[in-house]
């Protein structure tokens, strides 16, 4: 499916054009099938380098362009640095992109004139319970390696903001991505979302046997 013509507004497809991208990817193009662009939420399980972060892209950017704010959640503040950076790049002018990670002990009322927050589960967690006003407009809310809900670190704090976030903005799209779920329609089930599977991947994936020196893909 070509980017012109799947849904998103002609000033994101221009930003991604930019970018060298014209075409959908197949799980790209069966997250829009399954609402991603109508604000339904879905739970993306594709693997590695398969463009489940252009999917949360999508959900973000209609969010913004309607007016709203997206979370982007991540698991690690070296990652959400990362993810910043490259958001603010890739959306300058189009989107206010802010990256959330300090003081535990703030609202960070200043988020309020942003409208793409990454954080770590961690922070959002901490902001929520200082009950920073902007929350409420947040329309999209992006889990990126959502599979660590079953980590016995991260897991909870995780799973206890995914609840809270469904009970101060229950009309919230939820975008759940990850590349390893052993349960993803239990998964999908909890957070009504629309489960998309795909097994494309840029790279073919090979499978073989190394016995002293000698190596064999079957």
């Amino acid at each position: 499916m070509n980017i012109d013509n799947c849904g998103i507004s002609k000033k994101h497809a221009e930003i991604l054009k930019k970018e060298g991208i014209f075409d959908l990817r197949p799980s790209q193009e069966k997250a829009i099938q399954a609402g991603l662009l109508d604000g339904k939420s879905v739970l993306v399980c594709t693997p590695t380098a398969s463009g489940k972060t252009m999917i949360a892209e999508m959900a973000a950017m209609k969010a913004v362009e309607e007016g709203f704010k997206a979370v982007y959640i991540v698991p690690l503040v070296a990652l959400a640095s990362e993810k910043a950076k490259e958001f603010k790049r890739k959306y300058e002018g189009a989107a206010k992109v802010a990256l959330s990670i300090g003081d535990f002990d703030s609202a960070d009322s200043d988020l309020i004139d942003y409208d793409i927050i990454l954080c770590t589960s961690e922070k959002l967690d901490s902001l929520m319970r200082h009950h920073a006003p902007w929350i409420a407009r947040v329309k999209v809310v992006i889990v990126d390696e959502i599979h660590l809900l079953n980590d016995p670190y991260r897991g909870p704090t995780l799973e206890i903001v995914l609840t809270m976030l469904k009970q101060i903005i229950p009309k919230a799209q939820i975008v759940g991505l990850s590349a390893t779920i052993g349960n993803p329609q239990e998964l999908a089930d909890w957070l009504n979302a629309k489960l998309v599977i795909d097994n494309w991947r840029p790279v073919p994936l090979k499978k073989g046997i190394l016995t002293g020196d000698k190596l064999e893909f079957h």
